[in-house]
């Protein structure tokens, strides 16, 4: 079993300058996890802190029940893939991935069956002979996880490691890094600052904001019902649009008055949740999917309203609109066929049935 646990663990430097601020995390055996978040919100920190390469500064970390906080990297039993494939250039692929189980005094039959094995998940086994001058970005990134596959630990560590390569590579070695998981098994810990990255690989997202957790969970989840106005701005792309509003009260029903004087209908369903607020100011927030041309308006809670595009951007199977709301910059997305043109009004319609309404104070979604 290699289950992963944070109590309370800071990390702190000279100054008092806190990276990490006290956070709690729970990962399971065979998980895979991603902590995704902005530079500097201390996820690669957290990461190496687990690994044993940056000391903590209060708390408490354990890995498969054992505490590990005084145990150095070597004896932690993880193996940890970086940014940068660190190969040896003298050595062949097969060489770099038996060398650390050549120092552990690993029987050689055991080293070839384990980068035999290995070379096979990963589809490489016609490069075992080459030299890393001789391999592809995405090659060489394959033979450094080839490395830590073969030690066989309790906990595989990636960080950022596919930033180094093109968009197209990345796409590709996302599918391959999330094959191998799904049959090796190993409880996995990955970092990262492409929240796409994070979706697409992640059992669980962790986002992080300055040194704290701001919402674990699964990531439709975290897509669909995010915690706070930071989780619902970095997870999506392009990101959620926050727009100043202010609910109000009137014949009986609730309603959005937006700049412009545009006044949605609150669904009846969210009336309960969203009366107290009444008479409040509040942040409106709504996915650029969800903020579509004008059509089907006899679906429930789609109202339209008028819109002017300063910029299109066509995508092939969509194109995205962006619009101002009183000084506020609003993306739509529309069919490729819609007559969409900066400086030309294009009725747009917002599906109120997906909308977040959030405390312009704390960043709360209400």
């Amino acid at each position: 079993m290699a289950q992963v646990t944070l109590r309370k663990v800071v990390k702190a430097y000279e100054g008092g300058v806190q990276a990490v601020k006290g956070i709690d995390l729970d990962i399971a055996d065979e998980e895979f996890v991603v902590l995704v978040g902005p530079s500097g919100c201390g996820k690669s920190t957290t990461l190496r802190m687990i690994a044993g390469l940056e000391e903590i500064s209060g708390g408490e970390i354990s890995i498969g029940g054992k505490v590990v906080n005084d145990i150095p990297p070597r004896d932690r039993d993880i193996a940890m893939v970086f940014q940068n494939y660190a190969l040896y250039p003298h050595m062949t692929v097969a060489e770099n991935m038996a060398f650390g189980l050549m120092l552990r005094k690993f029987p050689k039959e055991e080293i070839r069956r384990r980068v035999d094995h290995a070379a096979r998940i990963l589809d490489i086994t016609p490069l075992l002979e080459r030299k890393p001058k001789a391999l592809s970005g995405g090659q060489r990134q394959r033979v450094a996880m080839g490395r830590a596959i073969v030690r066989d630990p309790k906990v595989f560590l990636f960080d950022e490691p596919l930033s180094n390569l093109d968009a197209k590579l990345r796409v590709q070695m996302r599918t391959e890094i999330k094959k191998v998981h799904q049959t090796v098994r190993t409880t996995t810990v990955y970092v990262t600052h492409d929240q796409v990255e994070a979706m697409t690989l992640a059992d669980r997202v962790v986002v992080m904001n300055n040194g704290v957790i701001e919402q674990v969970g699964p990531p439709q989840e975290l897509y669909h019902n995010p915690a706070t106005r930071f989780v619902a701005g970095f997870i999506g792309s392009p990101a959620m649009n926050f727009i100043n509003a202010r609910l109000e009260q009137a014949s009986g029903a609730l309603r959005i008055h937006l700049p412009g004087d545009i006044v949605l209908p609150v669904p009846a369903e969210r009336t309960s949740r969203y009366a107290a607020l009444a008479g409040r100011e509040v942040v409106f927030g709504i996915r650029p999917e969800h903020l579509t041309e004008a059509k089907n308006l006899d679906r429930p809670h789609v109202a339209p309203f008028p819109a002017v595009p300063e910029v299109t951007e066509p995508m092939g199977m969509e194109t995205l609109v962006h619009f101002k709301m009183d000084g506020a910059e609003v993306c739509g997305r529309v069919d490729p066929n819609a007559p969409a043109y900066p400086g030309q009004q294009l009725p747009m319609a917002v599906d109120l049935s997906n909308m977040h309404i959030l405390d312009p104070q704390t960043g709360r979604v209400l």
